[in-house]
Formats: structure tokens, C-alpha cells, sequence
């Protein structure tokens, strides 16, 4: 019996952790810090931070004003849930992408957008063709002579 209860609590601090990765990343995207979140829903920084932690349980009332202020939907903060080896790996992921997509906003130059773009779909071609290897996109590259040269 207890060893069921315990597979019910870390199954809860896995959801809670979870929904506070959803508001890590939405604040992120939206580019407010954990200060100016707390602001919104009027609460203290540390309050904010345990809440994008897990640490804090975030009641109903508070995930309404949290939607809100984030400008999503309540049902936002659930999307994504999956088995705890699932959750676990994403977070980490999930942060190199929003810092990816939050640099490549502030590129001013739709040129080097363009080239970016294209560097990326080529490394993901080039990743599915042979298994991860950089391959033809060695052939993209300048050599050390032709640097020389210019």
C-alpha cells in the first residue's frame, strides 16, 4: 500500500514540475524575467522561482492569473505530459530551442536569418543521412588556404 502512495507523489511532483517548466518557457519566450512575472501575478521573485521549479504547489486561482498574464490558455500548462523518462530529457531541450528561437528574433539582417535557416536544415539533412556525421557540409566550409587568399 505504501509503495503505491509513493508512486502517486513522485507521479504529482513530476506534473508539478512540469507545469513549471511550461511557465519557465512561456515567460522565456515572451522575454520577462521571474521579477516582471511577479509583478504580473503579484507575487515575490522567489515565489515566481519555486514556482518554475516545482518547489511550490501553484493553486487553480494562481494558474488562472499565471495564464493570463502569459497570455495562453490554462490547459497550456498540461500540454505535453508523458511518461517521466519523456519529461525528464526535455527540459534541457526545450531551453536550447527557445534560446535559439529568442537570438535568431533579434538577427536584424534577414540575410544572415536566411543563411541560419539554411545552415540548420542542412545539418539536419546531413544528420539524417549518415547517422549525425558532418559528411558534405565539410565541403561548405572554408579551408585555412582560401582565407589566406582573401
Amino acid at each position: 500500500m505504501r509503495s503505491r502512495a509513493v508512486g502517486k507523489r513522485n507521479e504529482t511532483v513530476s506534473i508539478e514540475r512540469h507545469v513549471g517548466q511550461r511557465i519557465r518557457a512561456r515567460r522565456t519566450m515572451l522575454g520577462l524575467t521571474q521579477q516582471q512575472l511577479a509583478d504580473l501575478i503579484g507575487v515575490t521573485y522567489q515565489q515566481a522561482h519555486k514556482y518554475e521549479r516545482g518547489i511550490n504547489r501553484v493553486s487553480a486561482g494562481r494558474l488562472f492569473e499565471l495564464a493570463k498574464a502569459l497570455g495562453v490558455e490554462v490547459s497550456f500548462f498540461f500540454e505535453g505530459l508523458a511518461p517521466q523518462e519523456q519529461v525528464d530529457a526535455a527540459p534541457e531541450r526545450q531551453r536550447l530551442c527557445l534560446d535559439m528561437a529568442r537570438n535568431f528574433a533579434r538577427i536584424r539582417e534577414e540575410r544572415h536569418q536566411e543563411a541560419l535557416s539554411q545552415l540548420c536544415r542542412a545539418l539536419a539533412e546531413e544528420t539524417t543521412l549518415q547517422g549525425g556525421a558532418l559528411g558534405g557540409l565539410a565541403a561548405l566550409l572554408p579551408t585555412s588556404g582560401e582565407n589566406e587568399t582573401n
